[in-house]
């Protein structure tokens, strides 16, 4: 998966409304993770931004929200998802926060799109769309515009039914 954004964030618990510091990092899927530490190895946490995320907010926009000691109100940033719920952090700077903000909606609008190639044909990069020699298999992979989080969907041969499945994100 793609990077967009990572760093220290201090988050609020939900229930006791108690400041812990956490590593968070940000995927162009929308997946927001945050573990204990930077080494990435104990998760504490992940918020699907593209379908859960309603609203950032940021600054004075976080209402009813005490940061933790020693932290400007500015430095606020408050995750409103669908289910009404929020998820509030605060960075170490009000630039920081802005950044943030800016790379969590960058996140929740980046479109997955599917792009399929037309057998036999190049893409605009020069790869083929089909394995050569007249194969009905379905093309290896296709590319659509920069910037555009590429999904490869292939019908899996094993399965009966024939529907279609995603294989992963490039």
């Amino acid at each position: 998966m793609a990077l967009v954004k990572s760093g220290w964030l201090w988050r609020q618990s939900s229930i006791l409304r108690r400041w812990k510091r956490n590593w968070f990092v940000l995927y162009l899927d929308g997946s927001l993770v945050y573990y204990h530490d930077e080494t990435q190895r104990d998760m504490d946490g992940r918020i699907h931004i593209k379908y859960s995320c309603r609203d950032v907010r940021i600054g004075r926009e976080c209402r009813d929200v005490q940061p933790p000691e020693g932290r400007s109100r500015d430095c606020l940033l408050t995750i409103v998802l669908r289910d009404g719920s929020k998820t509030t952090l605060c960075a170490e700077s009000e630039d920081d926060a802005v950044a943030w903000k800016m790379a969590v909606l960058e996140a929740k609008s980046t479109p997955v799109r599917l792009h399929p190639l037309k057998r036999g044909t190049l893409s605009r990069h020069g790869l083929w769309a089909d394995r050569g020699g007249g194969s009905s298999r379905p093309p290896l992979f296709c590319l659509a515009a920069p910037g555009v989080t590429h999904v490869i969907v292939r019908e899996d041969p094993y399965r009966v039914s024939g529907d279609q499945m995603a294989l992963g994100l490039l």
